[in-house]
């Protein structure tokens, strides 16, 4: 897919690889329509973009608002091409530390963001017979590690929701994709880890906001429906799923370093 003219709408798109997804977006002359709850910061990326571009402040925690939104993209532009499910955070702590309302806000952005946004764009997909949903899960959504178990759970939702909803459309022209990075350099872990024990632990298998987001880019040129972050990574969860009991007890050290 040529990405020139694209209408592509980005949750989460006011800071870390949301906007600079927007960013090798807008360079490809695609039109980013940024959504995030900060109007400053969505003004101040918006005007360093290079084209024409969009932006919203929407909560994908409120689904009249979602609705709204999606509404008003379409009253200006006509259509949505891609949809990037971008919004999400993470809070990494024991089981036994966290509230149930934790849990709960969680899985209502990670999740159900996720869930209100796809439901207020797909029918006009369908309408046209094309379009992309990419959702940002995780590696966490194909391993679960000590000390993310609400994070993890987030994941393990949107990748099955990915996975079937793929399934479901696979023959109305839309395409359903899944990016799954591992650790990335962002402001994710000011909120995930404050105290950067975890982000230091994993410094040497951090990857740069820049990086996966030349591969959601690659991702949507491509059509592809899946991508794994790193690519080695891809590999291990392949062998992780053959032997998941075994390579827990072989990768705990390793992987539970939060």
């Amino acid at each position: 897919m040529k990405l020139q003219g694209k209408i592509v709408v980005i949750t989460g798109a006011s800071s870390g690889i949301g906007a600079i997804t927007a960013q090798m977006l807008s360079e490809r002359g695609a039109v980013p329509v940024l959504l995030a709850r900060s109007e400053d910061k969505l003004r101040a990326l918006a005007a360093e973009l290079k084209g024409e571009s969009g932006w919203f402040v929407c909560d994908v925690t409120d689904e009249a608002e979602v609705n709204r939104t999606m509404e008003a993209v379409l009253d200006r532009y006509g259509r949505i091409d891609i949809l990037l499910n971008n919004a999400g955070y993470g809070k990494f702590a024991a089981f036994t530390e966290m509230e149930p309302g934790e849990f709960a806000a969680m899985m209502d952005v990670n999740y159900m963001g996720i869930v209100r946004c796809t439901k207020a764009v797909v029918p006009h997909m369908l309408a046209r017979g094309s379009g992309q949903i990419v959702n940002v899960a995780s590696m966490a959504g194909k391993i679960g590690t000590a000390r993310s178990v609400a994070y993890t759970a987030t994941k393990h939702a949107v990748l099955g929701f990915t996975n079937a909803l793929r399934q479901e459309l696979r023959k109305s022209g839309i395409t359903v994709s899944a990016v799954n990075p591992g650790p990335i350099a962002t402001d994710f872990f000011k909120t995930a880890d404050p105290s950067g024990n975890y982000e230091r632990s994993v410094s040497r298998i951090m990857m740069t906001p820049e990086h996966v987001s030349a591969k959601m880019v690659k991702l949507m040129e491509k059509g592809r429906e899946e991508v794994d972050l790193p690519g080695l990574a891809g590999f291990g969860i392949r062998l992780y799923n053959l032997f998941p009991r075994l390579a827990d007890k072989l990768t705990y050290n390793m992987m539970n370093r939060k």
